[in-house]
């Protein structure tokens, strides 16, 4: 406690991959995705045909910005005046070294890091929380990291909610073997796989306790959203075990991107827009899950882990 009876306040820094504020601030975003090289023409091109097909730009900052002021007010309604949030993104504005920076302006001197993304991997949620834990050591602050949540009961239980609903879209059931479970999340290269980092694992973990209490007889993990580069990517691709379902006696699609937790261009893009037209001709049903976006659940589970990494939640409840 402080002289004045008040508990010190601790960060909480959310972070995000992100995505361009207006059409014109796609290149540069782009950019900085390729860690400094300039896209090619034709790599620009197709970015911004994408980004316009769903409107010009995507729903993630939006949503985001949704989530945190929900976890805000989660953390504020157990332990009010204790925790302050600040979002960092990846790849735009504001960067997480800038989001922390404002929580040391603040005189914040320790912060719990939470990335919007259930599974760890070196190369993604890890390469967040090491910008992260270097930016603390800058600023002398110290650092609380929540690495991974890909199996916490909270979010299981609304990515079945979400497949349930998605099944009565296409007019079956789980227990129908004639409409098959897809589980994504986005692909990283192989290399990360090969060095035991657990990625694939974790998305399984999280398709098995999905399916499971749902009561789905068909289903599988698969990947999406590879990027452009010559390496290999983690497999099997999402397109690819679309076409290949009518073979396979499937005539319908379910597709829970549980790597995802907003709407953005990966979701509104590739499945809505991408997936869906190539199950369209292919004859087969499709419906994707609901994002998690917002919903109050998501942000309590995610409050509750804040208050567990900084060790301030005993003897309350969210």
């Amino acid at each position: 406690m402080t002289s004045a009876g008040r508990s010190p306040v601790t960060g909480v820094l959310i972070m995000a991959y992100g995505t361009p504020a207006r059409p014109e601030d796609i290149e540069e975003f782009y950019t900085d995705v390729r860690r400094g090289r300039p896209p090619t023409p034709e790599q620009l091109a197709d970015l911004e045909r994408r980004y316009a097909a769903v409107g010009g730009i995507s729903e993630l900052a939006a949503r985001t910005a949704e989530q945190v002021a929900g976890v805000q007010a989660a953390l504020d309604a157990v332990a009010p005046g204790e925790f302050a949030c600040r979002f960092g993104s990846k790849h735009s504005k504001p960067s997480i070294e800038r989001a922390i920076e404002q929580l040391a302006a603040d005189g914040i001197r320790r912060f719990v890091a939470l990335v919007l993304a259930p599974h760890f991997s070196a190369g993604s949620v890890g390469e967040y929380l090491e910008r992260a834990r270097r930016a603390a050591l800058s600023s002398e602050m110290s650092i609380e990291a929540i690495c991974d949540w890909h199996d916490k009961p909270f979010l299981i239980d609304l990515l079945a909610e979400r497949v349930a609903a998605a099944f009565a879209e296409t007019g079956t059931d789980p227990s129908d073997p004639s409409t098959e479970l897809l589980v994504t999340a986005h692909s990283l290269p192989v290399r990360f796989i090969e060095s035991g980092d657990g990625y694939d694992r974790r998305l399984r973990e999280t398709a098995e306790l999905v399916a499971t209490a749902v009561g789905a007889v068909r289903w599988r993990v698969c990947w999406q959203s590879a990027g452009r580069t010559p390496e290999p990517w983690i497999g099997p691709d999402l397109l690819d075990v679309l076409r290949r379902l009518p073979a396979q006696g499937a005539s319908g699609v379910v597709i829970c991107p549980a790597g995802f937790t907003s709407e953005h261009l990966e979701v509104s893009y590739d499945l809505d827009i991408e997936a869906r037209a190539l199950a369209a001709d292919l004859g087969i049903r499709f419906a994707r899950t609901a994002s998690l976006n917002a919903d109050e659940r998501l942000c309590r589970g995610l409050a509750h882990l804040v208050l567990q990494a900084a060790q301030v939640g005993t003897g309350r409840s969210l």
